[in-house]
């Protein structure tokens, strides 16, 4: 059984009057919960959508991308996405449910930001109303300020590569804990971790991205303090 059918069971199985948000209730356990970080990102695009007025093709094409949706499923991940355009529970709501749901596991979070990063940017456009939808809902997932620094210096076009933020820490940080936080990170990015979190195969290829990322930042870090 596909992922989307899974999705489609679960939004069919909404009693009448319900909203989307109510799902996450029912699927804190693997493997719903890959069911669950799924509908979260479908949901959350679809309220930022609403946040900056337009839904581009691009952005489309960016969710198809990281999800791979098939033909045949369309239909059913477009009615998750206008169930949660409709929802009268606001973006802040599905933030909060998707926070009890994942609790303290930040990386799941993170893996979750990611996507909405990736929708956010796909048209070339970094809307101040996008950045302050984003801004809020790493605020109720319990993201450090460095943590959502870090991610948004890897996909804003206008934000400065800064590799300490992409590692998550300072300049003045000593290169060995430097090189014990890019080993953290490298592991936490592993499809094997990602896994082990519940996030669906296709959401795993976006460690893909990330692994360079991190890597390219240590290379800058570590070579400015030979060479300094």
């Amino acid at each position: 059984m596909s992922i989307w059918t899974r999705i489609s069971d679960a939004v069919a199985a909404l009693a009448k009057g319900e909203g989307l948000s109510a799902l996450f209730e029912n699927l804190r356990t693997p493997p719903e919960r890959s069911v669950a970080f799924t509908i979260a990102v479908i949901a959350l695009s679809a309220k930022m959508a609403k946040a900056d007025g337009l839904v581009t093709k691009a952005e489309v094409t960016a969710f198809r991308e990281i999800f791979h949706i098939a033909p045949e499923d369309e239909a059913g991940a477009a009615r998750v996405f206008n169930l949660a355009r409709q929802d009268v529970a606001g973006f802040e709501e599905y933030a909060r449910r998707i926070r009890a749901m994942f609790g303290t596991e930040t990386g799941t979070l993170c893996d979750l930001m990611e996507g909405l990063f990736r929708i956010a940017i796909a048209d070339g456009s970094y809307h101040p109303a996008e950045d302050a939808f984003i801004s809020r809902v790493a605020q109720i997932f319990g993201l450090s300020d460095s943590q959502f620094r870090a991610l948004r210096t890897r996909f804003v076009p206008d934000a400065v590569p800064d590799p300490f933020s992409v590692l998550g820490v300072t300049p003045d940080t000593p290169l060995e804990e430097v090189r014990q936080a890019w080993k953290a990170l490298v592991r936490e990015s592993h499809p094997d971790r990602m896994m082990a979190r519940g996030v669906p195969p296709e959401a795993v290829k976006m460690s893909e991205r990330r692994l360079i990322d991190i890597n390219r930042a240590w290379e800058e870090v570590s070579s400015r303090r030979v060479t300094a």
